[in-house]
């Protein structure tokens, strides 16, 4: 269950929508031009659920829970781009997500049989394991000793050519290394947001927060984040 070399990347969705965010969030202080109310942005509107697809992963989690091993493996094709793409940009490093990204999942299939579906989403539950496997690392006294060398993301996106595939590799180490710049708590919101593309709510969920208190962090933390950003992100 360890991924291997896995690719990590912004996806284009997801880095327009930040791109938004930042523009919106640094126009006037965070102020919209027509009122002092920041603009909605496409970042805080959570976009419509697949019903066939929800439907689909309750069922695989209900069969995971009854001990369905290729339930269980299909959930985790389903989440781990989702869950490595967190954990590398919160630690920086490809290898030590992979690592971190097998512990999650065994952790999950530990765990499944306590899951229940009362005012939780399953991909967030899975982000609270990881993110809680980040804390515990940042903690450990190995943490404060070792030196993680920053790792390129590969692109693995289709491009036109050479040049868009650096730039959205450039993209993605530039955002990584802005981010970590920003307090835990604002790294947490934003990569869960924009690099995993999770909604308020299961933000929310993963972080144990209500959806308002999530939408006033995310827009704290953009702000933060254009101050150590290049302006041509932006």
């Amino acid at each position: 269950m360890r991924p291997s070399s896995r690719p990590v990347f912004v996806g284009a969705a997801n880095l327009d929508g930040l791109r938004h965010a930042l523009a919106v969030a640094t126009m006037s202080g965070g102020k919209s031009p027509t009122g002092p109310t920041l603009a909605p942005d496409r970042g805080d509107v959570d976009p419509p659920s697949d019903a066939s697809e929800n439907r689909r992963i309750v069922a695989l989690v209900d069969l995971a829970r009854g001990g369905d091993a290729e339930a269980f493996g299909q959930l985790y094709d389903h989440y781990v781009e989702s869950i490595h793409r967190y954990l590398y940009f919160r630690l920086s490093s490809v290898s030590l997500a992979d690592d971190l990204t097998s512990e999650t999942f065994f952790r999950a299939l530990r765990s499944i049989q306590s899951f229940r579906w009362q005012g939780k989403d399953f991909g967030a539950w899975l982000t609270t394991i990881a993110r809680n496997l980040v804390t515990d690392h940042y903690k450990s006294s190995r943490s404060r000793f070792e030196v993680v060398a920053d790792e390129l993301p590969e692109q693995v996106e289709e491009s036109d050519g050479p040049e868009d595939g650096a730039l959205a590799t450039l993209t993605s180490e530039v955002l990584a290394r802005g981010l970590r710049r920003l307090a835990s708590e604002q790294q947490d919101c934003l990569v869960m947001r924009f690099c995993q593309g999770l909604t308020i709510a299961e933000t929310a969920t993963a972080m144990g927060r209500s959806e308002g208190a999530i939408k006033q962090l995310q827009l704290r933390a953009v702000r933060n984040l254009a101050k150590h950003l290049p302006r041509d992100l932006i």
